[in-house]
């Protein structure tokens, strides 16, 4: 083995440690995490602008029964094992009558943080129904 190989294998092998954010770095997106939250809450407390007027929250009040923690998970609804956003989807285009979100969306990502953040603390259990 050349030297320059040897030493690149050592480089690699080594432990990599995150950088340490700053106190103001951690406020912020914090911050910007919030306002995407509360985004969330208004669109899942009818903001969605479906012309049926259900909401979320008519099923789910304060996304109490949607277990973010649980996803993926399989959903009879769809048949398979679904992500979070796209059993979402499916309320959205069901009960809702309305067009389903791409998965980028900023309404569907605000969605998700609030029902997260509704959920905080709940034990991670991928698969449980």
């Amino acid at each position: 083995m050349r030297a320059s190989s040897a030493v690149l294998l050592l480089v690699l092998c080594l432990p990599v440690q995150a950088e340490e954010f700053r106190q103001a770095e951690l406020e912020r997106w914090q911050q910007e995490y919030r306002v995407v939250v509360d985004k969330g809450d208004k669109l899942f407390h009818g903001g969605l602008g479906n012309e049926n007027t259900v909401s979320c929250d008519q099923c789910h009040p304060n996304a109490a029964n949607t277990h973010p923690e649980t996803y993926p998970k399989f959903q009879q609804q769809l048949g398979r094992v679904a992500e979070l956003w796209e059993m979402i989807n499916w309320c959205i285009e069901n009960p809702l009558e309305s067009a389903p979100l791409s998965a980028d969306d900023a309404r569907m990502i605000a969605l998700q943080a609030y029902i997260k953040q509704e959920r905080r603390g709940a034990e991670l259990t991928p698969g449980k129904h």
